[in-house]
């Protein structure tokens, strides 16, 4: 392929992305926004392969879209169905989500413009992406893995116990 169909392809997987993304933020609906999350992870693993990092894009895949975005679907039905709940939500603070995203879009901007040499030093890279971050992951990077697998079974005890529904209970009278 041309250097301008990756480009294209390129451009189509970023429009992907940004627009589903800004669907999963100004969309009502608890739903749409999750089925938009989809895209946006597919469009952010998609990016991953353009540059060259084939391990994460299929992380993102694997944890992202096959479990976090499945959990965020059943735990949204499932609640809509015990709770009778309905699943519109308040878009809310949109001024200071567009600074945000113009602080943002302009770091990154200027990020870009400044550090020329990204492209050569990726391909500067020798061996298998896959056995580095498995070597640094178990020898230098251990304790912070060990915190973080921490910090993710606390976060799911407490979603568990937010989640849970408790019906009132009420006073045997005699």
């Amino acid at each position: 392929m041309t250097n301008t169909t990756y480009i294209v392809i390129f451009y189509l997987f970023a429009a992907i992305t940004v627009f589903s993304a800004a669907f999963v933020v100004f969309s009502k609906n608890v739903i749409y926004s999750a089925f938009s999350l989809l895209f946006t992870f597919f469009g952010v693993a998609a990016l991953y392969v353009f540059l060259s990092a084939d391990f994460i894009a299929v992380t993102q895949v694997i944890v992202y879209v096959g479990g976090i975005l499945v959990l965020l679907l059943f735990g949204v039905m499932f609640t809509n169905k015990i709770m009778m709940t309905d699943l519109k939500t308040e878009v809310l603070n949109i001024v200071p989500g567009v600074l945000l995203l113009v602080a943002i879009t302009g770091g990154l901007i200027y990020t870009f413009l400044t550090r020329a040499d990204w492209f050569t030093t990726a391909n500067e890279l020798q061996g298998s992406v896959v056995e580095r971050i498995g070597f640094e992951t178990m020898s230098r990077y251990v304790l912070p893995f060990e915190m973080v697998s921490i910090l993710l079974l606390l976060a799911l005890i407490g979603a568990a116990f937010l989640a849970r529904f408790d019906k009132p209970r009420k006073m045997n009278q005699k």
